[in-house]
């Protein structure tokens, strides 16, 4: 499964910050089963470098990799632990660069259309929009008047449930989401909780959700 198709299939990337290597395959199930395609292991967890490669062996059908990237190094480890993806809360060209170069589908942060051109020009696979907080729906949408009309728009920074659609009817195609979906310390049962919650708010995002 390519990026493309994982996030046409399901455009909310998970992101576990803070995950220990020994829980996160069991909750990288959970996500599965609710429908996820990709798990990002933000770098400021423990060994995550550990958890990425446990995740990519239970999960090889999934697009496992690495979030709050900000080396070309760490990319390079990301790699060697099976990552596919790299996420990044800034655009740093050199980072992008080497992601691409190592074969890796790379969406790093922009907070301006000046970040966002740049990005694309050093061969981002998809923007990143962080934090979302200071990019209401109103700025979503006059970016997406700018960019080219496939470039994948992906909101990150405060996303809850309430928030997805007007993103949504903004031109935003999916979302990074964090402390609303996992938070250290999190059971199973709490997770899958509030996946299913995102995916039903997913779902009533979409064009035409609800009209009869």
């Amino acid at each position: 499964m390519t990026f493309v198709q994982a996030f046409r299939q399901c455009p909310l990337v998970a992101i576990l910050r803070g995950v220990e290597p020994d829980e996160v395959v069991a909750l990288g199930h959970v996500l599965v089963e609710a429908g996820f395609t990709i798990i990002e292991v933000p770098l400021n967890s423990p060994d995550p470098f550990a958890s990425i490669a446990r995740l990519a062996a239970a999960f090889p059908d999934r697009i496992i990799g690495a979030g709050t990237v900000t080396s070309t190094e760490a990319v390079d480890r990301v790699r060697d632990a099976g990552g596919r993806i790299i996420l990044m809360p800034h655009s740093d060209g050199a980072v992008i660069r080497q992601a691409k170069a190592r074969g890796l589908t790379c969406v790093p942060g922009v907070s301006s259309p000046t970040e966002a051109f740049a990005a694309l020009a050093n061969g981002a696979d998809g923007l990143k929009l962080f934090p979302a907080e200071q990019m209401p729906p109103p700025v979503v949408k006059a970016w997406r008047a700018v960019l080219p009309p496939d470039v994948i728009l992906m909101p990150v920074g405060g996303i809850t449930p309430p928030v997805m659609a007007g993103y949504r009817a903004a031109g935003a195609d999916g979302f990074g989401l964090g402390s609303a979906l996992y938070k250290p310390g999190m059971t199973a049962g709490d997770l899958a909780a509030t996946a299913a919650a995102f995916q039903a708010a997913m779902t009533l995002s979409r064009p035409g959700a609800g009209v009869v």
